[in-house]
């Protein structure tokens, strides 16, 4: 048998979708132009599904850090973190970030999906059980399946659900709650308060990752436990340096008394060469930048609640009633529409990523739009225009 046979279904309904001179999932950025533009196949194009939301890809601090760094320690470490793949620099970024979330400890690893995928493997083992939001993340379901504790599963941000299933399990089993701050596809935020809450109310511990929260919400930017005043009862945030810090990485904050054993039993970072030097050295200067972006989170803000009032005002149909976060989701009706839709979108100059099951809750065809506090407000009305001009075009009836 043909190891890929299993995938025929999935090709055959890639291969139906009718697009003509573009492809959503072969997208290449020929140059970057700034935070918020880039020429693709030879069009000048605005960005607006980066994940991009403070803009600190071209951070001048960053990018001068990043070079030093480079110059200074090479390329990378050809090593993982607990041989000799921990330089002072890690430690420095680490020390960061811990005091940015008012943490005793912090664990960088190589990729925020690292972050998920070993914390949560890690923390469960036999006879524990995780109770998870059913929206989630790949890299949480992901992080479920390569440990060996037993998963539950409640409905999307059903609070009564959770409290219902925690309830039958064993009190005095060890417990997991898993949820996201702001949920990557419909950029809805999750009851955090209530979740927590409940969590504690019956001897679970708490995970909460802040991946597309950090940064701009509370009031120093380290996400929405902050903005809720609920870090006390989390017990793990997980984040990410790919969304707002503007390169690439993650990492896990806690101030449990035995977090540092995590290193030494933690597969995904023990086993995984750490950061090049370089991009510890930008997320380092990244995570004092966003400190002081007060300002910008207030524009990002701003750019999030004139794209969704102005869309809605146009007739389209948003996953969510008001701006929860720079992730602004516009549900088309099918694949077909989705795929017409983006293809013409990108013909008029704008970027999104089109997002369809199975990466996104079943019924829900997107464009998926995430916005940058560099994004200035001609270019949020430029969105807008063209998206109205997109369904024109295609013929999309907006209500």
């Amino acid at each position: 048998m043909d190891l890929l046979d299993k995938f025929d279904g999935l090709i055959a309904q890639k291969s139906a979708l009718p697009f003509k001179s573009a492809d959503p999932f072969k997208v290449v950025m020929d140059e970057i132009l700034s935070e918020t533009e880039a020429m693709i196949n030879g069009k000048k194009t605005i960005l607006a599904g980066t994940n991009n939301y403070m803009g600190m890809t071209f951070n001048p601090d960053a990018i001068d850090a990043a070079r030093d760094a480079l110059e200074k320690y090479g390329t990378g470490t050809t090593g993982s973190r607990v041989l000799n793949g921990t330089y002072t620099l890690h430690k420095t970024l680490e020390g960061e970030i811990a005091d940015f979330y008012g943490m005793d400890q912090c664990m960088v690893f190589s990729t925020g999906y690292q972050a998920n995928l070993g914390m949560i493997s890690t923390l469960a083992g036999k006879h524990d059980y995780i109770i998870f939001d059913s929206d989630s993340h790949a890299s949480i379901y992901d992080g479920c399946a390569l440990g060996n504790a037993t998963v539950v599963r409640f409905k999307h941000n059903d609070t009564a659900q959770m409290e219902r299933r925690l309830k039958r399990l064993p009190p005095e089993a060890g417990k997991l709650v898993v949820v996201e701050g702001v949920y990557s596809m419909l950029g809805d935020v999750a009851p955090l308060k209530e979740i927590l809450t409940i969590a504690k109310e019956h001897g679970a511990m708490t995970l909460v990752d802040e991946a597309h929260s950090m940064g701009f919400y509370g009031e120093k930017g380290r996400g929405l436990a902050e903005e809720l005043g609920m870090e006390h009862l989390v017990d793990f945030i997980i984040g990410t340096f790919s969304k707002s810090v503007g390169t690439v990485g993650g990492y896990c904050v806690s101030s449990h008394p035995k977090f540092d054993v995590m290193r030494l039993v933690c597969r995904p970072y023990v086993f995984t060469a750490s950061l090049p030097p370089s991009v510890v050295a930008g997320a380092t200067a990244a995570f004092t930048a966003i400190k002081n972006s007060g300002n910008r989170r207030a524009h990002l803000w701003e750019n999030a609640r004139r794209l969704h009032d102005g869309l809605k005002k146009a007739g389209f149909k948003l996953a969510t009633e008001k701006a929860e976060s720079p992730i602004i989701a516009v549900c088309l009706p099918d694949m077909v529409s989705a795929t017409l839709f983006w293809e013409q979108l990108m013909h008029e100059g704008v970027y999104v990523n089109m997002a369809v099951p199975p990466a996104t809750p079943v019924g829900f065809n997107l464009m998926r739009c995430s916005l940058s506090a560099q994004h200035t407000t001609d270019q949020i009305n430029q969105i807008i225009a063209r998206f109205v001009t997109t369904a024109k075009k295609i013929d999309l009836k907006l209500s």
